[in-house]
């Protein structure tokens, strides 16, 4: 398949901008991949379209605040950082705006000159390496002036709005880590969480830290091609033994996320038993593959020509995961980080 073949369009006001006043007031699109219907509701009617016994799987990775904001030393030339991956105490890989200012050797000053840094390594993929004077003055960094890192189509200050600090993130975030927010668990709160459990659905969490794989494009034109940067991930013992056991009593996992499918399929035998897992997950899902253990699917709306498309298409058919956008698109769906949802079952 081209990765043209996973386009569409999409009216520039339908990319939703801020959060709405509520977390599950969102509306939700159902497709029913074996009736082929698609059913608009809300994203608070959720419980009624699970069932005891199935099992919902949530990723509970943190946004850390990685935007850093600094400027050269000796010009004052302003430089954007984001912190993509401690490669060891206080040496980061980053992404930096301009780059092409930052050459090895530079330096950075962030703050009022407190925190300095200095490029140490320029790498093929256009990113930079650049070590702080200690990892205790990049700790300090990201606590005092570190921003919310909002995706670029949110065209406003990144982490200049308050609300961002608190609604770009899950309200079941643990696990420090993530420079974007696993979306699809924005709608959650407390209430719907609660109604899921009493109607004896098993709620389990487990971890991927979100990085720029996720949202690095597809820069090959046949999408078989494409690799998705590793990420890192973990699938505790508790709830291996939930996934399982529901699988096992003929329950269903849905999986709340594209990322937190990246983690299960990364960790999962041939028989469909998920594994307990500490490491970096490196799959890349394209139409075609074969899912093991996701059983239904809830996602927000992606870019088009993005991996996160072509996984949610690799679960529901391309023909019908497109149809469903120009359905969304039709009926005013928000797109996105801050917008709506799709359940697939």
């Amino acid at each position: 398949m081209h990765i043209s073949d996973f386009d569409y369009d999409l009216p520039e006001e339908l990319i939703a901008q801020h959060p709405l006043p509520e977390r599950d007031v969102s509306r939700m699109l159902v497709l029913n991949r074996a009736a082929g219907t698609l059913e608009d509701c809300q994203f608070v009617s959720l419980p009624k379209y699970l069932h005891a016994g199935d099992c919902l799987v949530l990723n509970n990775t943190k946004v850390f605040p990685a935007r850093l904001l600094g400027r050269r030393i000796p010009t004052g030339g302003r430089i954007e950082i984001l912190l993509l991956r401690e490669i060891e105490p206080g040496k980061w890989q980053v992404l930096a705006r301009p780059a092409r200012k930052l050459q090895v050797g530079s330096r950075v000053e962030f703050g009022r000159s407190e925190h300095t840094a200095t490029v140490v390594e320029a790498l093929d993929d256009g990113t930079r390496v650049i070590r702080f004077e200690s990892s205790d003055h990049a700790l300090k960094a990201i606590q005092e002036i570190g921003e919310t890192p909002l995706p670029p189509y949110i065209r406003r200050d990144s982490g200049a709005v308050t609300e961002d600090r608190d609604r770009y993130q899950t309200i079941y975030a643990q696990e420090t880590g993530a420079i974007a927010a696993p979306t699809a668990g924005l709608h959650f709160t407390p209430h719907v969480l609660q109604e899921l459990k009493e109607g004896g659905i098993q709620v389990t969490e487990i971890t991927l830290h979100v990085g720029y794989g996720t949202f690095e494009p597809v820069r090959v034109d046949n999408v078989a091609e494409h690799r998705v940067l590793a990420e890192r991930f973990m699938i505790s013992n508790e709830a291996v033994g939930v996934i399982n056991n529901c699988r096992g009593a003929g329950g269903r996992v849905v999986v709340v996320g594209t990322t937190t499918t990246r983690a299960l399929e990364s960790s999962v035998s041939e028989s469909g038993n998920v594994l307990p897992a500490h490491g970096m997950a490196g799959i890349t899902i394209t139409p075609g593959y074969r899912f093991r253990v996701v059983d239904a699917l809830l996602t927000n709306f992606h870019l088009p020509r993005s991996s996160l498309l072509l996984l949610v298409s690799a679960f529901a058919g391309r023909t019908l995961v497109l149809d469903a956008y120009r359905h969304a698109v039709h009926e005013r769906y928000r797109f996105y980080s801050y917008g709506d949802c799709m359940l697939i079952l």
